[in-house]
């Protein structure tokens, strides 16, 4: 639901810093354009991901913002209205313990029934879907990013770490069994 003026703008904007990222690419891929040395020098190599990865970032972060406003705005609505019903049922001001109970009763069952239609409601599912999705975009492109910088100062990345993991959890499998039958093993010759 943007305007054209402000999806032009910010086209503009992208276009804008894809040339400027563009020209540091190129500038960093020549060995005697940039003085840096070391992990500057891989990161300024790998500065255009980063920045794709920022610009993708603030379009799903719009997303983002958009369907997390709809979200607060049903979730107001319903209390709105769940309250307005509790304060026609009960309009006067509890005087004792059991009026007091009888109000919780009352604003406990509308203020249940009323959510639970909206979390059962068509609407709220796709906008809650649509606000995770662009959770997990967002996610997604900061994993991206630390992937560059991490690669850039010659450290594994996380799926790097993960396989290491993975491979120390098998060999520590292997190596109980192992021991375990060497147990074994022992006991049958001592016996």
């Amino acid at each position: 639901m943007q305007s054209d003026s402000s999806k032009n703008t910010m086209d503009y904007y992208k276009h804008l810093s894809l040339f400027w990222t563009d020209l540091m690419h190129l500038m960093s891929s020549k060995p005697q354009a940039l003085a840096s040395t070391g992990p500057m020098r891989a990161f300024a190599a790998n500065s255009k991901k980063v920045t794709t990865e920022l610009i993708e970032i603030n379009e799903d972060l719009m997303g983002f913002n958009q369907y997390l406003t709809e979200y607060y705005k049903q979730l107001a609505n319903a209390w709105e209205v769940a309250q307005k019903k509790v304060n026609l049922k009960a309009p006067e001001v509890p005087q004792d313990v059991e009026q007091i109970e009888a109000f919780k009763r009352i604003w406990i069952d509308i203020f249940d029934n009323d959510f639970t239609e909206l979390f059962d409601s068509k609407e709220f599912g796709e906008n809650y879907g649509k606000l995770v999705s662009k959770e997990l975009e967002l996610t997604k492109h900061w994993n991206n990013i630390t992937n560059v910088v991490l690669q850039s100062v010659n450290l594994p990345s996380k799926e790097e770490i993960d396989e290491v993991y993975k491979e120390l959890h098998s060999l520590k499998k292997r190596v109980g069994k192992l021991e375990l039958e060497l147990k074994k093993r022992g006991r049958s010759k001592n016996a």
